[in-house]
């Protein structure tokens, strides 16, 4: 299968992951508390399987700055956490850096 559909997957696994540990309300909430250690298993059990075809480098650029963008947005629409402007250049930067490691590094699929 396709290594970066693959890396989506995770990423989604991700966010839901750490969606339930800010839901979980400190491990009081079990539901919660179960679909963020269900995600998180998940979410290492396919980066497991990604790294086979990918640089790591590549694979955790990607896999951060999706995390870190999408679990800002996630916090500001459903946890109302306000983003500041300088947040917002951090995340540009982060998400700048992805972009770097990953379009433009000579490291390609491993053979």
């Amino acid at each position: 299968m396709n290594p970066y559909l693959l890396l989506a997957v995770a990423i989604v696994f991700e966010l839901a992951g750490t969606t339930s540990l800010k839901a979980s309300d400190g491990f009081t909430k079990p539901l919660p508390t179960v679909i963020m250690v269900v995600s998180y298993v998940l979410t290492f059990w396919l980066m497991a399987l990604i790294v086979r075809d990918l640089p790591i480098a590549t694979m955790n650029a990607i896999w951060a700055g999706a995390g870190i963008a999408g679990t800002a947005a996630i916090g500001a629409v459903f946890f109302r956490e306000a983003l500041s402007s300088t947040d917002y250049l951090g995340i540009g930067l982060i998400l700048a850096g992805t972009l770097v490691l990953t379009l433009l590094s000579n490291r390609g699929m491993h053979a």
